[in-house]
């Protein structure tokens, strides 16, 4: 397999490259495009592996909430791993959800697949998490939906990518889902008994996302405030990467959620190898945000007056601030022009911040010389 340039690699060949290493590799979630040369500078000065990743919400054939389609935003990708000489990278399809499962809404989620080939993603995330089978008189029946569609994906994606090697993520539990005693945790045998259907259906991925007791975006406490997330079940996710270990299924974890977890923790806890791929996204988007307060007030103003008109009346009880942060999101495509006239001075600050906030990120997650390791198995 010959490295061409900065282009990105496949996935698979990054999670080849850290097999058995106690190494996590960061997925990086980059809503605003700002933050991307100062992640990709990080990575090459720490020699570490890193994933640029949107999801099926953020972009799709209409652009999601970023106002970005999967070629704008590959081209964004490229270029900053180009004008940072960044060489071990994968571009990935992150959250290709489904919802119904109906005939419909799988051959949608195959136009956006074909578009993400076109656009040259090496990764994908299938997640069919959703289609859970409350009724199901076992675990293979609970899963039999996720099962059904994960598989026709996974095969459609193979024949898209025409004998070019993917990096193929699958979930099982749906990320944040809740009952009346909480956060929902994925259990061992779940994980073995849907690695093993999709292995008998020919489908081989090479992490699974799982409910461990995280959740996307920020934390809150009863007052509103942002808190530190601590949540994430740390003996659970242990317990099922050693059931799919002793059942020789090959597969790592995905942790998902990771904004707002102490990087501390993560570096000193966090069971590296067990989980390979660490998603952070809402992060980065923050780093965004605090500098416009700053560099860009008029703007910041402007996008937090429009969340909070718009999603004041749909958030009864809940705080100014805790509105804002939970669908300032929403306004990055109704001001996309804006946001990307930003002055020099602003975009020279977030790619800073971002710089030195992914140094810890890579540090915390040991993912240094990760990308020497890759790079072995390429050539």
């Amino acid at each position: 397999m010959e490295k061409q340039g900065f282009s990105p690699i496949a996935g698979s060949a990054i999670f080849r490259g850290i097999a058995g290493q106690k190494k996590i590799i960061m997925a990086a979630n980059v809503r605003v495009t700002h933050v991307a040369k100062g992640i990709l500078r990080a990575a090459k000065d720490t020699d570490s592996a890193v994933f640029m990743e949107l999801a099926r919400s953020e972009s799709d054939l209409k652009g999601g909430y970023t106002g970005m389609t999967p070629r704008v935003f590959s081209e964004k990708m490229s270029a900053a791993a180009q004008a940072t000489g960044c060489d071990v990278w994968a571009l990935h399809a992150d959250h290709i959800s489904i919802k119904k499962g109906d005939a419909a809404e799988v051959q949608g989620t195959k136009d956006l697949i074909d578009a993400q080939i076109t656009a040259g993603y090496t990764s994908f995330a299938i997640d069919a998490s959703h289609l859970f089978n409350f009724e199901g008189k076992n675990v293979r029946e609970e899963l039999a939906d996720n099962i059904r569609v994960t598989t026709e994906l996974a095969n459609h994606i193979r024949s898209r990518m025409n004998g070019k090697e993917f990096g193929l993520e699958v979930e099982v539990g749906e990320i944040g889902r809740k009952d009346t005693g909480g956060l929902i945790l994925t259990k061992p045998e779940e994980a073995v008994e849907f690695i093993r259907a999709l292995n008998e259906n020919n489908v081989f991925p090479h992490v699974i996302a799982i409910a461990n007791g995280s959740s996307h975006g920020h934390t809150y406490d009863a007052n509103g405030n942002v808190v530190e997330q601590l949540s994430i079940d740390i003996p659970q996710t242990q317990a099922i990467a050693k059931a799919l270990r002793d059942n020789k299924l090959g597969v790592g974890i995905a942790q998902h959620g990771i904004t707002g977890t102490p990087r501390d923790l993560i570096n000193l806890h966090f069971p590296k190898g067990d989980i390979i791929k660490g998603n952070v996204g809402t992060f980065w988007q923050d780093i965004v945000f605090e500098n416009f307060k700053v560099f860009e007030p008029e703007l910041y103003r402007n996008i937090r007056e429009w969340t909070l008109e718009k999603y004041r009346p749909l958030n009864p009880g809940k705080k100014d601030h805790q509105v804002f942060d939970g669908n300032c999101k929403m306004a990055i495509k109704e001001f996309y022009k804006e946001i990307y006239a930003v002055d020099e001075a602003t975009e020279k600050a977030i790619e800073a911040m971002a710089y030195a906030e992914s140094l810890v990120f890579f540090r915390a997650f040991s993912s240094h010389g990760s990308a020497g390791l890759v790079r072995k198995i390429l050539h």
